[in-house]
């Protein structure tokens, strides 16, 4: 796996500069011009060579229900996707192959994946996308997502009072079911990467998150979470805890240079000095965001405390796309409204680092990830700077990252294999895979969930709708 990228074009401050990237067994072991080609010449004229983002937190088997819940807050459309959940292993293994191709085309090569599993058929569910990832050859990082509360109990109570049923497996259980999957599956040094990942404080015990806490000491695995996503969840946390949920997870020592925390919309500003304090990474979803009417993450604060910031396309039913060039875009210009001084706004270059190095500071992976820098692992992505979509020549990240791109990826290489060359993705059939998604699916736009009615009535009762 040794090549030379030849006469490639890369960032250098804020310019940029034609050079040669020499990559040996993994790693990028040069990088000037006119270097004495190892292994096999890449040519890299007329390209652009970045580090590969990070899709820093997505849920890969919402594929199935993409384009089918409408537009309503998280609670609602979470019991919607509850109830439309697939349940063979099959269609989790196809899911995470197109949300892996979706990735890769897209700028990424790196997934962080909070799966979603199917009860009673956990470890079948982690195995199928296990599979998925290593054959397409994408970094995948796999969180599966767990609880030990009934989805009642992940919305404030307000006025009311409600018993909530136990949920179905008991804490312990399903801290012996990490453990068994830290144990199977758990292999960084060949691309899978196994986190812990309660699904947040809404539907999580003390019990449960400190579990997550000692497992991920004692393997050294990041921890990850959703966090403050919508407007309820700050109402919740207020009457489980007396406090933020931020001040909460610190309290309990969840919070630290390993985690990462999906969405933090509803944050205030001594939640943001915490996030800064413990080096805690914010995964910024705006697509899902807007979707669900969550809000505006307040991200220019996050960035200005000092807080690490990283983009996520989050699940494929509540944006409804694995785009990551359009995550980043609109993570990037929706805040241009959120504060008038253009000097705070986040510029192209800014953005690419955020999606790669921000990513790999999350996975606790900077000095392995993250930039075109000697020593660091071949994780890195080719672009067409002939792409209709990144012409005229003007400024080519201005064009990448505030532009539309398409087919501007040309060749992937991941820990130095190359994935995609000449724009299409090689280790598996894109074709066939696209074949099975369309038969194992239909048209179904007037199935109705039979939970929603009485989730929503308690909703619009305690958000005073």
């Amino acid at each position: 796996m040794s090549f030379t990228i030849q006469n490639v074009l890369i960032p250098i401050d804020r310019s940029y500069e034609t050079v040669d990237v020499q990559i040996e067994d993994e790693k990028i072991t040069a990088i000037e011009p006119q270097l004495q080609v190892s292994g096999t010449a890449i040519d890299g004229k007329n390209k652009l060579l970045l580090p590969g983002f990070v899709n820093a937190h997505t849920h890969s088997s919402e594929m199935w229900q993409r384009g089918l819940i409408p537009p309503v807050p998280l609670e609602l459309w979470i019991a919607e996707l509850y109830d439309f959940s697939p349940l063979d292993p099959e269609q989790v293994y196809l899911s995470a192959l197109g949300t892996a191709v979706e990735t890769l085309l897209s700028g990424g090569t790196s997934v962080v994946d909070h799966l979603v599993l199917i009860p009673g058929r956990e470890l079948e569910t982690v195995a199928a996308a296990v599979r998925a990832y290593r054959e397409v050859g994408i970094r995948a990082f796999i969180g599966p997502l767990i609880q030990d509360e009934s989805l009642s109990a992940g919305m404030p109570a307000g006025e009311s009072e409600k018993n909530h049923e136990p949920y179905f497996r008991s804490t312990v259980a399903t801290l012996d079911l990490m453990a068994e999957v830290v144990s199977q599956f758990h292999r960084p040094d060949e691309g899978i990467n196994i986190l812990v990942a309660p699904t947040g404080i809404q539907l999580c015990s003390d019990a449960l998150f400190e579990g997550c806490i000692e497992l991920s000491d004692r393997h050294n695995l990041c921890r990850h979470a959703h966090l403050l996503e919508t407007k309820a969840q700050k109402q919740l946390a207020q009457e489980k805890y007396g406090c933020s949920a931020v001040e909460h997870l610190k309290r309990i020592g969840y919070l630290s240079d390993r985690t990462s925390l999906a969405h933090c919309v509803w944050l205030n500003d001594t939640d943001i000095a915490i996030l800064a304090e413990t080096q805690s990474t914010v995964v910024h979803n705006p697509l899902s965001n807007l979707r669900l009417g969550s809000g505006i993450a307040p991200i220019l604060k996050y960035r200005q405390a000092g807080v690490n910031v990283t983009f996520g396309c989050d699940g494929a039913s509540s944006n409804d796309s694995q785009d990551l060039l359009e995550a980043i875009k609109i993570g990037s210009i929706l805040h241009n409204i959120t504060d008038p001084d253009y000097r705070h706004w986040i510029a192209p270059g800014q953005a690419v680092e955020m999606a790669s190095l921000g990513g790999a500071k999350g996975l606790n992976l900077a000095e392995q990830l993250g930039s075109i820098t000697v020593g660091k692992k071949a994780d890195l992505v080719l672009y067409d700077l002939t792409s209709l979509s990144l012409l005229p020549r003007t400024d080519p990240i201005g064009l990448l990252i505030l532009g539309r791109p398409t087919e501007a990826v040309n060749f992937v290489w991941v820990n130095g294999k190359q994935i995609v060359a000449d724009g299409k993705v090689k280790t598996i059939d894109v074709d066939s895979l696209r074949q099975e998604l369309f038969n194992r699916s239909q048209w179904d736009v007037h199935r109705k969930s039979q939970t929603v009615p009485a989730i929503e009535a308690h909703y619009r009762a305690v958000m005073g709708l």
